[in-house]
């Protein structure tokens, strides 16, 4: 136990380090770092402790990272309020951005879309090739030697292997680490100055980063409605035309679309829920009723807007309700702030 302490010691001392002496040229190796976060809470951990992520799958995650970024930020106290594509390194704007542009331009709305386009094998291997001659291998340089905390650089590798106990320390911290990156990220592109004649507040930029999701999700709120045969997912009561979309697991703990994710319920039902994980009887019922009898009828139906994994879905709850667990958090019930 007291290894395993020291070994979560060591991580978040690494992180520390990484931040403040790493060179943060771009935001790439901000959104390296929360790729790498967001993909071990996806995934089983192997038991030797060692996790392989192949590079597909964080090229995949940068793109979607990055979505978001590529829509013109528009601020109301900016000093000249007007709009624009933000910079994501000094000079030239960061080639992940402008394919997206170009990605949204063609007509896609999300990554499902954007993987059927003309474009994307091209965009996928431009973003490819700056992975390999970027982040991948200057993430982990701190006063200009290379440490390999977290993984080993082999070259012409189709992808990387977590250290012992790294993945580990991703799950348990994730939390902690997608706020280090977003707030590197964030200073980055503030402190870039033609990204200042349009930027306000701090707060509006952080919100259009990384707030909560934009995606409509009026999509998906047919289909669940029969799903759960015109009921409130938590209290069962029939829906009025006051039903909203809800993450089951919270959009602010895992901050991704995921349409088995998605449940239908009451304003007042979502409202008190918040930001709370539901109580473990809610989690039974969702398992259920999205990840095993309607399945294939999710991802048919919602695969055009949102990516549909059941499997990833399953592995998020699982670390969600694992870390509750190891916290000693309280699980929300029902409306009028009954816990369990």
């Amino acid at each position: 136990m007291e290894a395993l302490y020291k070994h979560q010691i060591d991580f978040i001392s690494y992180m520390q380090r990484l931040l403040q002496e790493g060179d943060f040229s771009s935001t790439y190796k901000f959104a390296f770092l929360h790729a790498l976060a967001d993909i071990c809470i996806e995934k089983d951990v192997p038991n030797n402790g060692r996790l392989m992520i192949s590079l597909n799958e964080i090229v995949e995650k940068l793109i979607l990272l990055y979505w978001q970024h590529a829509k013109p930020f528009f601020s109301e106290t900016g000093p000249q309020q007007q709009g624009g594509i933000l910079l994501q390194n000094s000079g030239k704007q960061a080639k992940i951005i402008a394919d997206i542009c170009e990605l949204q331009r063609s007509g896609a709305n999300n990554l499902n879309q954007a993987k059927s386009s003309p474009l994307w094998p091209q965009i996928y291997r431009n973003t490819m090739r700056t992975l390999k001659e970027g982040p991948l291998w200057r993430l982990q340089v701190l006063s200009k030697v290379e440490e390999c905390y977290l993984f080993l650089h082999i070259k012409n590798r189709p992808y990387i292997e977590l250290n012992t106990g790294i993945a580990d320390c991703f799950r348990m911290f994730h939390d902690l680490v997608v706020q280090f990156s977003r707030q590197g990220w964030i200073e980055k592109v503030s402190k870039i100055q033609e990204n200042q004649q349009v930027i306000g507040r701090a707060g509006e930029l952080s919100d259009f980063l990384f707030g909560t999701s934009r995606v409509s999700l009026k999509s998906a709120s047919n289909l669940l409605k029969d799903i759960q045969k015109g009921n409130c997912f938590y209290c069962k009561k029939p829906l009025k035309g006051n039903a909203e979309v809800d993450h089951f697991i919270p959009f602010t703990k895992y901050n991704n679309d995921l349409g088995h994710n998605f449940v239908l319920a009451h304003k007042a039902c979502n409202n008190n829920k918040r930001d709370y994980l539901a109580a473990p009887e809610h989690k039974t019922k969702w398992q259920e009723q999205n990840l095993v009898v309607n399945d294939k009828l999710i991802t048919n139906e919602l695969g055009t807007y949102f990516t549909c994994d059941a499997q990833r879905a399953s592995h998020v709850a699982d670390w969600a309700y694992h870390i509750a667990e190891k916290n000693g958090s309280k699980y929300w019930l029902a409306s009028k702030d009954v816990f369990v």
